[in-house]
């Protein structure tokens, strides 16, 4: 393989997204593959920057356009400053989220038009499109339970009121219904051996393929 692919890791807060990508990792280095892990909001120097603004929970007032907005600033920088250098030289790129959240969060769960979010969407992608979003799918209350017994504090969008959360769910598993092709759903109330064990076998068909159509 001389190219690269990415896979986008998203659903639920609290339904393992971390613990998953790294063992994903570890298993594509393991085959000889060269993996670049990132996140968004976030995986630039910039995006991080306005992860912080997104995120913080001292931050209310954040009116939805402004959320948007940000979201695509730092997806436009994402994509030109680090995914594709990284997929051009080969590298099989992991994020943890990417424009699937968007929709779910922004339109699904935020309530604004589909059309508005296409257009910034569009515009930072710029032709760009991930190769698979691996959706997580977990009760936004088991979520919720497995953040707070971490004892970290709840982001902004965390600590949003529980149909919101479930609105946002419910966006991920409708864009799922509506790209089979390009989203697969995995149970993660399952055992974490199990939902890992799901998730390779996602990962093994992509990996075939992506290698059966360029031999």
């Amino acid at each position: 393989m001389n190219k690269g692919f990415m896979v986008v890791f998203d659903g639920s807060n609290g339904a393992g997204k971390t613990t998953v990508i790294k063992s994903v990792e570890k298993y594509l280095i393991s085959k000889g593959l060269d993996v670049l892990l990132t996140r968004e909001p976030g995986g630039t120097p910039i995006g991080e920057k306005i992860r912080d603004v997104i995120l913080d929970p001292k931050t209310p007032e954040m009116s939805f356009m402004t959320e948007l907005m940000l979201f695509g600033a730092g997806r436009a920088q994402h994509i030109q400053e680090k995914i594709i250098p990284a997929l051009s030289a080969g590298k099989i790129v992991i994020s943890d989220r990417f424009d699937a959240a968007t929709f779910s969060f922004q339109h699904f769960a935020r309530g604004i038009d589909l059309e508005t979010i296409i257009k910034i969407n569009d515009l930072a992608l710029n032709g760009f499109s991930p190769n698979m979003n691996i959706i997580l799918d977990l009760d936004p209350a088991e979520g919720l339970k497995r953040v707070q017994s971490r004892g970290e504090g709840l982001d902004r969008l965390e600590d949003e009121k529980a149909d919101f959360l479930i609105r946002a769910r419910n966006g991920y598993l409708k864009q799922a219904e509506q790209s089979p092709d390009k989203f697969e759903v995995i149970d993660a109330s399952q055992s974490k051996e199990k939902v890992l064990e799901d998730v390779i076998q996602v990962i093994d068909a992509l990996l075939d393929s992506l290698l059966d159509k360029r031999l």
